[in-house]
């Protein structure tokens, strides 16, 4: 899975930094999954190698404008291109009552399918929010001033190396049989012999993960989503400095991510969503906020808009 940051800003823009936005692309298909769409999202899409066309799923974290406003613009300039087979968007319930009044007080029609799914009751139950094919979406409740759902997206276990070679030695003819072995399926051949999928494969290959987490203060729920992830997103709008300010706003300082990233154990931690009150030139700038969450999880990166990160198995830091 290979991510690209749209926007790193949090409330407002600024010369480098667009409000919220995240694109994962995924592997072997040609399809976009887009995490927030803040204003202005959809330039950042025609700036970077990315095709609109490609967007599938839009996942919205919760119902502030910096992450919700571009989404209208971006859904009616799918519709214009036309070449768009349907979009299935995922977040709070109050999304569809938001998309259905932008698009009818501005006339705006889609000719394309488009599908809203409320994700409360995955997240409050814990339940999966989405399993197709060869991945599971799960969400989570986050803490912040109103409802707000991180995402945590993992590839499921892929079947070991198939030895064809020991296939060939029983002569267990080619085809549809060797596809059912390598998934670790029992078969039984028209010749009578009777053959375990197990030991034809190696074990298991565990997928890739990654956890999207933001608008929020600290929360143990996001270091339950987060566990064992091989690339933790998180939000970090503010300075360890101004952590009184973070709990007035709930929102995370930098050190706060770093806990998350540190208790749930992920791979890699990447800061995002960070204020303008630090862009360069202030007394305090992006890079104080990296050297902080570097203090407590060294494996730490800092998003800048157009970032793109391929996403690697875990090795853990912590």
């Amino acid at each position: 899975m290979h991510v690209t940051f749209l926007g790193t800003s949090s409330g407002v823009p600024t010369r480098s930094r667009n409000v919220s936005a995240m694109a994962l692309r995924l592997p072997q298909r040609s399809e976009l999954w887009l995490f927030d769409c803040g204003e202005g999202t959809q330039h950042q899409l025609l700036k970077s190698d990315l095709r609109l066309s490609q967007i599938k799923k839009i996942f919205i974290t919760h119902m502030h404008g910096d992450h919700i406003y571009g989404l209208p613009g971006l859904l009616a300039s799918l519709g214009l291109a036309g070449n768009s087979s349907g979009v299935k968007i995922y977040g709070p319930s109050q999304l569809r009552g938001y998309i259905d009044g932008v698009m009818r007080s501005s006339a705006c029609k889609i000719n394309y399918p488009i599908e809203i799914n409320p994700v409360e009751e995955a997240a409050y139950k814990k339940e999966v929010l989405l399993d197709e094919n060869d991945l599971f979406v799960r969400s989570s409740p986050l803490k912040h001033r109103i409802p707000s759902f991180g995402y945590r997206i993992e590839q499921k276990p892929k079947p070991g190396r198939f030895n064809i070679d020991l296939a060939k030695t029983l002569k267990i003819p080619p085809g549809p049989v060797y596809a059912a072995l390598q998934r670790g399926e029992t078969i039984k051949l028209e010749d009578g012999r009777v053959f375990d999928g197990t030991n034809f494969t190696g074990p298991f290959q565990e997928g890739v993960s990654i956890a999207y987490c933001t608008d929020t203060v600290f929360t143990e729920t996001a270091v339950e989503l987060a566990k064992g992830a091989d690339l933790l997103i998180h939000e970090s709008t503010f300075s360890h400095k101004d952590a009184e300010m973070a709990y007035k706003k709930s929102h995370s300082t930098s050190t706060m991510a770093a806990q998350t990233a540190f208790k749930a154990g992920v791979g890699q931690l990447v800061l995002t969503h960070l204020s303008p009150r630090y862009a360069p030139g202030n007394v305090l700038t992006p890079n104080h906020l990296l050297n902080e969450a570097k203090a407590i999880f060294p494996n730490t990166l800092l998003a800048k808009d157009f970032l793109e990160i391929d996403i690697k198995k875990r090795c853990n830091s912590s």
